[in-house]
């Protein structure tokens, strides 16, 4: 069930945008895949990425670059939600069960969002508890005949930065 105090930025596309900037500088993979935003409500985040570059040996989308769209998409969907609050925390993903149906032949888009028992509040809480929380959340990438050619349902861990701590 997804919380009607789900954050929701100003800006979403904005926002968004600058995290894929921030997920390019940090994580090459994701430049050589050609990682792109594509849409971000503040409810789904939906990131894409063309075929060339992830092409595998038979000529269609290699299974390496399905999953790390979806994780990645996965992430950032915590990630945006975090920083709309204005929480300062390392995200990483706890556990992953990925699901491949069907090859894909292009382009292609990874769709994340709240699993359906997951919501924010819960999480929120108990971050603010605890100094960590994890939430789970679904991703999709839709196959050409509208069914989904690969699933991940991941749980995402994000524990609040520690405060450098200075000596006088």
């Amino acid at each position: 069930m997804v919380s009607s105090s789900t954050p929701h930025p100003a800006h979403p596309h904005a926002s968004a945008q600058a995290l894929v900037e921030f997920i390019h500088d940090g994580i090459p993979l994701a430049r050589a895949m050609a990682l792109q935003l594509h849409h971000y409500d503040g409810d789904r985040l939906t990131l894409s990425a063309p075929l060339p570059p992830n092409v595998n040996d038979k000529g269609c989308a290699f299974g390496g670059s399905l999953v790390s769209l979806m994780t990645l998409t996965g992430w950032g969907l915590v990630e945006l939600a975090l920083r709309d609050r204005g929480e300062d925390c390392d995200v990483f993903v706890g556990e992953s069960t990925v699901r491949y149906l069907s090859p894909l032949w292009g382009d292609f888009q990874a769709q994340a969002r709240l699993a359906d028992e997951a919501d924010w509040d819960s999480f929120f809480t108990t971050l603010a508890a605890r100094g960590r929380a994890r939430i789970e959340v679904t991703c999709e990438i839709p196959g050409d005949d509208g069914k989904p050619a690969a699933t991940l349902l991941g749980r995402f861990v994000a524990k609040r930065r520690q405060a450098p701590v200075t000596h006088a």
